[in-house]
């Protein structure tokens, strides 16, 4: 279970990093970051349109990979294991023989107690 937890937080970062720098590369009303990778040129490798649909794609796929790992692992976090209750489930025979297992301990601890009464002679 370590490794599997470990492994989402892996993704999680990874998913955190890669969201954070294509948002950066996006290309915004200024025509910041994003011009520079041709996101308006006709010739680019994208096409004319296709670099701000693939990073907006591509975003939203690490952003929606990175929202399914925070759910994981918080499932994780809440993950409690229950202990076995055997074969009978929830039956009340554990229950019933524990008072009874403590009433001849009880007695035998008020016996030891109590000084025996001297043997009589005749």
């Amino acid at each position: 279970m370590a490794i599997f937890k470990t492994l989402l937080v892996l993704v999680q970062v990874l998913s955190a990093l890669g969201v954070i720098g294509l948002v950066l590369l996006q290309h915004g009303k200024g025509a910041d970051v994003g011009a520079a990778f041709g996101s308006g040129a006709s010739g680019s490798l994208f096409g004319a349109t296709g670099s701000a649909n693939f990073l907006s794609r591509t975003t939203a796929v690490l952003a929606s990979l990175f929202f399914v790992c925070t759910l994981g692992l918080t499932l994780l976090g809440n993950y409690k294991p229950q202990t076995s209750l055997g074969v009978m489930g929830a039956s009340q025979a554990p229950a019933a023989s524990a008072p009874a297992a403590s009433a001849p301990a009880a007695a035998a601890s008020d016996a030891s107690s109590v000084p025996a009464a001297p043997a009589v002679p005749k």
